[in-house]
């Protein structure tokens, strides 16, 4: 299987080829540069493999949540490319990605992800690595303040954002479940091409047509009144 990936949902840019379970990945940390960087990334990955938009299988990207902005480039540019190469298109979470990330370079299990949502909130998801090292979603990702946050009645490690802005909430409301935590991750174009294969082998392509942005929070502002 060939397959791009595209991610620029946070402050972390980043795009990846997937070839045959062989990644190669440019990333930066380049924050509202993404226009930048983004198609230079793609460009290169592509001239070096030989390969032309329509020898690829699909475009795997970051559907969000993260950034309005970011998710709306890397949706933008999936849709381009998709469209004009006839591709089908594979949205990855950048809850997931942050969480694959996680398991391909530590031993635990199960991760508790927090990003920052702004607005006192934080886009909230947990994951388990599941038998073939995948991350797997428990329940549902949402966008909760950090005091509200729901999980399973097993222990994990923190990790994401949200963690750095409100750890004393997360670590109060996790307790003993909380083995650890860290805050310096970030989704990588890497793990959105290993979760957007494995819905491609798994027949969840979808028509670029129906791929779009998730935002998980209805209004990107709020009033100053509800501040």
């Amino acid at each position: 299987m060939k397959l791009l990936a595209i991610e620029t949902s946070t402050e972390a840019c980043s795009a990846a080829l997937y070839i045959d379970s062989e990644i190669n990945e440019r990333f930066t940390i380049a924050p509202r540069e993404h226009t930048s960087h983004i198609l230079p990334m793609i460009d290169q990955l592509m001239a070096e493999a030989q390969l032309s938009p329509q020898q690829l299988d699909g475009i795997a990207f970051s559907c969000g949540p993260g950034s309005f902005t970011g998710v709306r480039i890397a949706t933008g540019i999936t849709h381009g490319i998709a469209l004009g190469a006839d591709l089908p298109v594979a949205p990855v979470s950048t809850l997931a990605a942050i969480s694959q990330t996680f398991f391909n370079h530590n031993p635990e299990t199960l991760a508790f992800t927090a990003m920052d949502a702004r607005m006192s909130e934080i886009f909230w998801g947990v994951y388990e690595k599941n038998t073939k090292g995948y991350a797997q979603l428990i329940n549902n990702e949402v966008v909760t303040p950090a005091s509200q946050i729901q999980f399973p009645t097993r222990s994990g490690v923190g990790i994401g954002s949200g963690f750095g802005l409100y750890q004393a909430e997360l670590s109060q409301q996790l307790g003993h479940l909380l083995q650890r935590h860290e805050s310096n991750n970030l989704p990588r174009a890497a793990a959105i091409a290993q979760l957007g294969a494995l819905a491609l082998e798994n027949n969840q392509g979808l028509l670029v047509e129906l791929a779009r942005p998730t935002y998980l929070r209805n209004k990107v502002a709020k009033k100053e009144s509800e501040r």
